[in-house]
């Protein structure tokens, strides 16, 4: 596997693929890897015929009270799995390659802005996060000019700012959503579970019972987005050290709220166990 640094070397290797026809699959990671990671890149190597990834912890996505100095880095350990898992290309630039001259943090800095769709579900909970999501987004697909991106389905309302990104910027790029992958017990994968205590780590799993109990409510008839919402709280409510932020039911497309749940709607939930914040979701008619 390949490691670059910089975006004109990895401008380079990717003329290259262009002109000997080959199809370029690309998964964008923050690092601290787990095989929800490597799911993207399993999923990339079926179909795709060369395989790139990224790892760049990005500034611009970060609020200043939220945990971009304390994000995990783990880059030789997520290097050798990207490695193993058989990845042609690792891009790993620096911030100042990224954002010259510290441009991540200058307001007159150009930027891509999502308009209302950005405001809505995390991003509600975390505002100017996805302009900070669109912009380093739209800069590795410039750079790497992927033929596919492969994203994770836990960050459902990431993958419908991409899209609109995608639909409303021309990119000439394919966006693959991809299932959440779970621990033996139900819990999403993420990156940020590694920031849990013990305690934390068992209170988490109210995330996952909680659109179980909206699920089976669902699969024996129930459709109102409040019952189902109520379904979710009530499970919660027996775990009083999980403080919720959001639950609700929403168009994947638009992430306005739904007032009745049909296949292909998104019953999504966030909440806090001490200080990490974790989503989870279920696309209602598939399998969770």
């Amino acid at each position: 596997m390949q490691i670059v640094t910089s975006i004109a070397e990895m401008r380079r290797l990717t003329r290259d693929y262009a002109r000997r026809g080959l199809t370029v699959g690309f998964v964008p990671t923050m690092g601290a890897l787990h095989a929800g990671h490597l799911s993207l890149v399993a999923r990339s190597r079926r179909e795709c015929d060369i395989t790139i990834a990224s790892i760049f912890v990005n500034p611009l996505q970060f609020a200043a009270n939220e945990d971009y100095a304390r994000y995990p880095r783990t880059f030789h350990d997520d290097s050798r799995q990207l490695e193993s898992a058989g990845v042609t290309a690792l891009f790993a630039p620096s911030a100042d390659e990224m954002y010259p001259a510290g441009s991540n943090g200058n307001p007159e800095n150009f930027l891509v802005q999502p308009g209302p769709l950005g405001s809505r579900l995390d991003g509600a909970s975390r505002p100017g996060h996805f302009t900070g999501v669109a912009t380093v987004v739209a800069k590795l697909f410039h750079i790497v000019a992927p033929t596919r991106a492969y994203f994770g389905q836990k960050d459902a309302a990431q993958v419908a700012v991409l899209r609109r990104m995608v639909r409303d910027l021309n990119f000439d790029v394919e966006l693959v959503a991809c299932p959440i992958i779970r621990e033996a017990d139900g819990l999403a994968m993420s990156s940020r579970n590694r920031y849990l205590s013990p305690a934390e780590r068992r209170d988490a799993l109210v995330l996952h019972r909680a659109i179980g109990n909206a699920a089976m409510l669902y699969m024996m008839g129930e459709s109102s987005a409040d019952a189902l919402i109520a379904a979710a709280q009530t499970e919660f409510a027996l775990t009083p050290a999980a403080r919720i932020d959001y639950i609700t039911l929403v168009d994947p497309d638009t992430l306005l709220p739904l007032k009745q749940a049909a296949p292909g709607a998104l019953f999504a939930v966030a909440a806090y166990l001490g200080n990490t914040r974790l989503i989870d979701n279920w696309l209602i008619g598939q399998e969770l």
